[in-house]
């Protein structure tokens, strides 16, 4: 059963070495992210399910111990999700989970083994739900971690240009991560999201799937914009 959730934003931009000159631009969303997983250590999980998106439309499965890298970024940082550092060796992560692995890594999770699942943009809802429904129907106590950005459409400097969708869009995925709303999460118009760039739609309709009935309240713990960029923090419990 899905005890706990955790959504953080998923750039690289994240990880300190990555943004070099611009880190303290994202020290109030690092620090978020630290409170977040707080709120799921504190619930004690025997398990933690990362989900991020991919670039192909999945499920894919990502065991303890698959190692992910930064160095594409020019820079030496490498990390691995969880503990087990002997497996997984033959995948990497992708980015979004490589995130979540430098995250947990930083505030030193140890309180329960983890896994990651990724989710692309074709990935259609229905789908999404069920793949939250299955963690969720897990005997064991189950936290999520879930990866994701927002739009990419906020500013005329953002990657995807100035829409003006996109801070309503943004605005609705903030209002539903803080009451909680998990039918507001499974209706998001995967269409539009694309078009706005946010690759955090599929991860939403897993949570939204897994945390159906459970009865979690939600709280927003930061909500801007960087770069034009949508980046959320919420926690669920």
């Amino acid at each position: 059963m899905l005890v706990a959730a955790a959504v953080c934003p998923c750039p690289p931009l994240l990880v300190p070495d990555v943004a070099a000159g611009a880190a303290p631009e994202l020290d109030a969303a690092r620090a978020a992210c630290t409170d977040a997983l707080g709120v799921l250590a504190a619930a004690r999980p025997d398990r933690l399910v990362v989900v991020g998106p991919v670039e192909q439309g999945g499920p894919e499965t990502y065991p303890e111990g698959t190692r992910g890298s930064f160095r594409g970024f020019g820079v030496a940082v490498d990390v691995t999700l969880g503990a087990d550092k002997g497996a997984g060796a033959e995948r990497e992560l992708p980015y979004s989970l490589a995130v979540a692995a430098w995250l947990l890594e930083r505030t030193g999770w140890s309180e329960a083994p983890i896994e990651g699942i990724g989710v692309g943009e074709t990935l259609v809802p229905g789908r999404c739900a069920g793949i939250g429904r299955d963690i969720a129907g897990r005997p064991e106590r189950v936290a999520l971690l879930v990866m994701g950005d927002a739009s990419a459409c906020r500013t005329l400097k953002a990657p995807g240009y100035l829409d003006e969708r996109a801070a309503p869009f943004d605005a609705e995925i903030a209002r539903a991560l803080g009451a909680a709303d998990t039918a507001a999460l499974a209706a998001l118009d995967a269409g539009l999201a694309h078009q706005l760039k946010a690759s955090g739609r599929a991860p939403w309709q897993v949570l939204a799937g897994a945390a159906e009935d459970t009865g979690l309240a939600g709280t927003v713990l930061y909500d801007d914009a960087p770069y034009g960029v949508g980046y959320l923090v919420a926690s669920w419990s």
